[in-house]
């Protein structure tokens, strides 16, 4: 999908936000869509993160997952384990593919970056 001059932004800002997350929390795509002022575009804050790894641009991409802790864009890593380990490696549990304590762990831009 090539992405237009818009998008390019929409995604630059994405990035930063994103480089925000504290190591050891989670985000949402819906939480980063909504503090960028585009509440209903969750899924354009993951074609976002996709482009990241296709453009190796270094963002924390695993700390982003959807709005019930799940990690639903771990396809798109190099493996299929490597969303779940680099969180674990963050001390953040995961079973069944979903982020233990996320209520607990959830970074919210629009409450942390006041």
């Amino acid at each position: 999908m090539p992405a237009g001059k818009e998008d390019y932004s929409f995604f630059e800002n994405v990035f930063e936000v994103v480089k925000l997350v504290p190591p050891g929390r989670v985000t949402s795509y819906g939480a980063i869509a909504a503090y960028l002022g585009s509440k209903g575009s969750a899924r354009m804050v993951g074609w976002a993160l996709i482009s990241s790894h296709q453009h190796n641009i270094n963002v924390p991409a695993y700390r982003v997952v959807n709005r019930n802790g799940l990690l639903t864009g771990k396809q798109h890593f190099a493996t299929p384990t490597a969303m779940q380990e680099s969180l674990e490696n963050e001390g953040i549990q995961i079973k069944d593919d979903r982020v233990v304590d996320f209520d607990k762990l959830f970074w919210d831009p629009a409450r942390e970056l006041l």
